[in-house]
C-alpha cells in the first residue's frame, strides 16, 4: 500500500488488509505500507488516521512511516498505490515490465476501469478520514476476496 507520506491512506489500508486477512484465516500473506516521499519516515500515522482506525477496530498506532524502496518490487507481488501521482512516482523507479505490472491503482480493485484515486484526507476535516476509511475498506474487501480465491500472484 503506497501513498505520498505513509501517514494517512496507506497505513490505514495496511491495517484494514491485515485485519481482513486475519479474519479470513489467510496465511502466508505479507502486507506493508510505504510512502513515495521520505518526509515522514519514522513517524507514526496521523492522529486522525489512528483515531478513525480505532473507531473501526483497526489499530495502526504502532506503524512507522517508511519510504518505498526499489527492493519492494522484489518483496511484493502486488503494489497498490492510492492515487495517480503515487503511480507516476513508482513508474519512475520501475526497471522492467514485471515490476511495472505489479503496480496498480488501489481503487481499480473495487471500481475496475475507473482510474479513481483514494482522496488524501490530510488537508481536510475529520469527516474526510471517515470517508477514506469507507473507500479503503471496500477496496480491501475486494482484494482479500481475490487473495482468498488465489487470483492474485
Amino acid at each position: 500500500m503506497v501513498c505520498h507520506g505513509n501517514i494517512c491512506r496507506s497505513p490505514l489500508a495496511k491495517g484494514i488488509m491485515i485485519k481482513k486477512i486475519h479474519e479470513q484465516g489467510i496465511k502466508n500473506t505479507e502486507v506493508d505500507s510505504a510512502g513515495t516521499s521520505g518526509q515522514h519516515v519514522g513517524e507514526p500515522p496521523d492522529a486522525r488516521t489512528i483515531a478513525n482506525g480505532l473507531k473501526h477496530g483497526v489499530d495502526v498506532s504502532s506503524y512507522k512511516a517508511r519510504q518505498f524502496k526499489s527492493a519492494d518490487f522484489e518483496s511484493f507481488d502486488r503494489i497498490y498505490v492510492m492515487d495517480s501521482a503515487n503511480y507516476a512516482d513508482l513508474m519512475l523507479l520501475v526497471e522492467n515490465d514485471e515490476q511495472r505490472n505489479k503496480v496498480k491503482l488501489f481503487l481499480e480493485a473495487a471500481y475496475p476501469g475507473s482510474r479513481a484515486s483514494v482522496p488524501d484526507p490530510w488537508y481536510g476535516a475529520e469527516g474526510g478520514f471517515e470517508e477514506v476509511y469507507k473507500i479503503v475498506d471496500k477496496a480491501c474487501t475486494v482484494v482479500v476476496k481475490e487473495v482468498k480465491k488465489g487470483m492474485l500472484p
